[in-house]
């Protein structure tokens, strides 16, 4: 898929995110519980290089709340800043690791998000049809009690 299709996406991909939140869904036995706050966080890290006003003051799954809310606040003004970072071709920003492209930090944090929207609909028709909880469903414990 390409950068702007994930871009087209985004805010779908988290409201499907958010409302399976809302909506109960457990993602504690998922690398999604570390993973999503985390993505939220350096999303919000290239949206501020680029002139956004993002700051989380929450932290773990309540940060996907928190930045919808923001990114709905200041909806246009967010959208504009995606497009010129998904259009600029030579914009840098520090990280720990050195310097990247902002673009491709960018790029990254859209494909996260489209993954694990699709993740999180799986997981809530599995759930739906009553499927047991992937820790429980008893799915290769024979092999490690030996």
């Amino acid at each position: 898929m390409e950068a702007s299709a994930y871009y087209a996406q985004f805010q779908r991909n988290l409201d499907i995110i958010l409302d399976a939140l809302q909506a109960g869904l457990d993602l504690r036995t998922t690398a999604l519980e570390v993973s999503l706050p985390l993505e939220i966080y350096v999303l919000c890290e290239v949206l501020n290089q680029g002139g956004g006003q993002f700051r989380l003051s929450t932290d773990g799954l309540a940060r996907v709340a928190e930045f919808q809310q923001q990114y709905q606040q200041q909806e246009s003004a967010t959208e504009a800043i995606m497009r010129r970072l998904l259009e600029d071709k030579k914009a840098m920003m520090r990280t720990p690791e050195g310097r990247v492209l902002t673009k491709e930090m960018l790029i990254r944090r859209l494909e996260f998000f489209n993954e694990a929207a699709r993740q999180v609909n799986v997981m809530r028709t599995q759930s739906s049809l009553g499927s047991p909880a992937q820790n429980r469903s008893g799915v290769g414990v024979a092999k490690f009690q030996k």
